[in-house]
């Protein structure tokens, strides 16, 4: 489902010049919950936007669902990536003025998707996540977990084969954090979503299928 061969991230200016990444191979096969660990600085985020499509390799071939990207800045690419990756932001990027209900249909929007659909699909998504009853509220009147959840509920609304995650349960405490972790361990396991996870925490990594640790943007064998 995810194949990273050789895939380096250099960042450059005039004076310096940082690696954030270094030669990383990388096999996710369908339906894997895969967990990422490091200190920070270490690469995770660049790794999970490389795999993504947010971030282009300095070197290196990037292979999503069978796809070879090449062009990471074209509308093909970007068409691929909303209709195939679903994203979950530890802070959980809601945009307030929107209802709950609204929040979730966004990725529908860029999609030739009926209000109707959208509606239903959102509807559907909210009740898998256990805030149907919440779709009228407004982000602010929402706990943390809460909010997670609605993330976790927009990042599945388009039925994506891959979510990627970064630092889910960060922001959460345990009885929250062991929450929204069951939500996703749930959607692995009964919809066969592949989900590639960054998190800090030991525990959470624990219950994935399998854990890489980066160590100054290399792989530690």
């Amino acid at each position: 489902m995810i194949s990273l061969d050789q895939v380096s991230k250099v960042y450059r200016t005039k004076t310096i010049e940082t690696t954030a990444l270094n030669n990383i191979n990388l096999e996710v096969p369908k339906g894997e919950f895969l967990s990422i660990m490091g200190p920070s600085g270490c690469g995770k985020s660049t790794l999970l936007n490389i795999i993504g499509l947010l971030d282009e390799p300095s070197h290196g071939q990037v292979t999503i669902a069978g796809q070879q990207v090449q062009k990471y800045a074209s509308k093909t690419t970007s068409r691929f990536r909303n209709e195939k990756l679903g994203f979950i932001f530890q802070s959980f990027h809601l945009i307030p003025d929107l209802r709950v209900i609204d929040n979730v249909e966004l990725p529908l929007l860029y999609r030739n998707v009926s209000s109707k659909e959208r509606r239903r699909l959102s509807e559907e998504a909210l009740e898998s996540v256990g805030l149907k009853n919440r779709m009228s509220h407004f982000p602010n009147q929402l706990s943390g977990g809460q909010k997670q959840r609605v993330a976790i509920a927009r990042a599945i609304v388009g039925k994506p084969q891959i979510i990627l995650a970064d630092e889910p349960t960060g922001n959460l405490d345990s009885v929250m954090g062991n929450d929204v972790m069951d939500i996703l361990l749930d959607l692995n396991k009964k919809g066969e979503t592949t989900i590639v996870m960054v998190t800090h925490d030991e525990n959470m990594a624990r219950k994935t299928n399998r854990l890489v640790r980066l160590y100054d943007g290399s792989q530690i064998k």
